[in-house]
């Protein structure tokens, strides 16, 4: 889903979803969250899929949203804030709103508290070349896209 709105207008900015597109992808996010419980397992296109937990910066409302993560070591996941819009997702303008109330779930694990770090200049870049290696077709949404990718480190705190 795609983050802010025109504030007040009513009027979606250019390159955000509409309402029956956001109503989608809470369905889809809400059908994943529950098949990778059941299934304990975390495998979505290939790609390991964490349930990450945020509040919504607007509302306070709990969310959880299925995100590909990548190994970034013994307590740390590495996940990209990518998509088609123009606008970063909601579930990355709610974790940066309110980073202290963040936690991430693992297939057959409870949640667990993390501490978000938005990667910028060459811990980004380390960190992106070894996504893309990993997931060839991110670099490939990436060159279609105006804006670039956040990388966030998710450290167990």
């Amino acid at each position: 889903m795609a983050g802010e709105q025109a504030s007040g207008s009513g009027e979606r900015k250019p390159g955000t979803p509409g309402p029956f597109s956001r109503w989608m992808q809470h369905k889809m996010n809400a059908r994943t969250n529950r098949r990778m419980r059941r299934k304990r397992s975390g495998k979505v296109m290939g790609m390991d899929v964490l349930i990450l937990h945020t509040v919504g910066r607007r509302t306070g409302e709990q969310r959880e949203s299925p995100i590909a993560w990548f190994d970034d070591g013994d307590d740390a996941k590495l996940v990209v804030a990518s998509g088609g819009g123009t606008l970063n997702p909601d579930w990355y303008v709610n974790l940066m709103a309110h980073p202290d109330q963040a936690s991430m779930e693992l297939p057959g694990h409870d949640a667990v508290p993390v501490t978000p770090q938005r990667l910028d200049g060459d811990d980004r870049e380390q960190a992106w070349k070894r996504i893309v290696a990993d997931q060839p077709r991110l670099g490939k949404y990436q060159a279609k896209s105006k804006r670039i990718y956040p990388v966030v480190r998710l450290t167990v705190r």
